[in-house]
């Protein structure tokens, strides 16, 4: 059973079978939940130890697996800190490394973050030391840690997935969820992602639940805006992903107007993805005005072979297609591919607050910086 079929699987869709392996796979939850809740109570109680590090650590993390758009929010909560004229370091397990650059999430935090120190290993906390005393980091951002509660953190932001906000309602196996949705009560601030994909009735229902776990949380809510294309190309240098080129439905790429004949048609695109939200993605594309011919999505953490771009590349001659459209997660990884003919490009997004800005920003600005500007002094 692949990726996509074990997804339909445990979201309820009809399949050979079904009812009892969803039945397996509940009793299969009952152990892990039972061990998540126990560790949980474990370092609740102070019966774990919890590393304090010498400096703030702010978690961006979530409560299911799969994809909620934490490298963008990692990127933005960055980005704040070197406005206010910190340094920060990142910190990630590093989970399905490529090779000694680090895993997708690395890659593509290298890109949007150039030049902020970014330390990978299983143990965080270890990871933080690295980043303070190798790098002169004053502030760290830890990407996927909410779960990781060995590391003290000054600041706790949980993603919730408008599109699947709770994993299916499951814990792992049965569905997503880490942990249960009890965990909320840990978080500092609550952030729902793709509210832009959902009604507002849907949303509305998201925080209700939200409320009954955290009652005061302050409503944020994130967007993935797209702002252009980020074209591959290679270079003899290590410079390989070329800077951000706007779509339109009339011009190409390389941003040169279209030519009278083309003007009225949009670009031709085949889409791929190998995230843990593929249809967020195909929506968001959607939103580009481009003519998307064939859509293929991968496992999520997919490491892409040069088979895979020749038949992607064989995909877009079969469709007409003169451009092949995915994550900038998926296109950091084929760098080092050999290219085919077709342009291989990424949607450039970046993260919005479209309710509670405020709040979002004066979290890190209150709880982190004046504590990293204290600690400087």
């Amino acid at each position: 059973m692949n990726e996509q079929q074990f997804l339909k699987l445990i979201a309820g869709q009809p399949i050979p079978g079904g009812r009892l392996l969803r039945f397996l796979l509940r009793v299969v939850s009952w152990p892990y939940a039972a061990v998540m809740t126990v560790r949980n109570r474990l370092f609740d109680w102070g019966l774990r130890r919890v590393h304090s590090p010498t400096v703030p650590v702010i978690s961006v993390g979530n409560l299911t697996t799969g994809g909620t758009g934490k490298t963008p929010v990692v990127a933005r909560v960055v980005q704040q800190l070197q406005q206010a004229g910190l340094k920060p370091g990142i910190v990630s397990r590093g989970y399905r490394s490529l090779d000694d650059a680090g895993n997708d999430e690395r890659r593509v935090l290298d890109v949007l973050c150039p030049g902020v120190p970014h330390v990978q290993n299983r143990d965080r906390a270890a990871a933080v030391e690295i980043a303070v005393a190798e790098h002169g980091c004053n502030v760290i951002v830890a990407d996927d840690a909410f779960q990781h509660r060995r590391l003290g953190r000054t600041l706790d932001i949980v993603l919730i997935d408008a599109t699947n906000p709770w994993g299916y309602g499951a814990i792992l196996p049965r569905g997503l969820l880490r942990e249960p949705r009890s965990g909320l009560r840990r978080a500092d601030l609550i952030a729902v992602t793709r509210a832009d994909l959902v009604e507002p009735a849907s949303l509305d229902a998201i925080w209700r639940d939200i409320r009954r776990f955290s009652p005061d949380a302050p409503r944020v809510e994130i967007a993935f805006q797209p702002t252009g294309l980020r074209s591959l190309l290679i270079h003899a240098a290590s410079e390989h992903v070329t800077g951000v080129v706007h779509p339109t439905a009339t011009q190409s790429a390389d941003d040169e107007p279209a030519s009278d004949a083309s003007a009225s048609r949009p670009r031709r695109a085949v889409v791929f993805s190998g995230i843990g939200n593929p249809d967020a993605f195909r929506a968001t594309v959607e939103t580009l005005g481009l003519d998307v011919a064939a859509f293929r999505a991968f496992p999520d953490h997919w490491h892409y072979s040069e088979t895979d771009l020749t038949e992607l590349a064989a995909l877009a001659t079969e469709h007409s297609a003169d451009l092949l459209l995915t994550t900038l997660k998926d296109l950091v990884k084929l760098r080092d591919l050999p290219q085919p003919a077709t342009e291989i490009a990424a949607v450039e997004i970046v993260a919005v607050a479209t309710v509670g800005d405020a709040v979002f920003r004066a979290a890190i600005t209150q709880r982190v910086i004046e504590q990293s500007v204290g600690n400087v002094r």
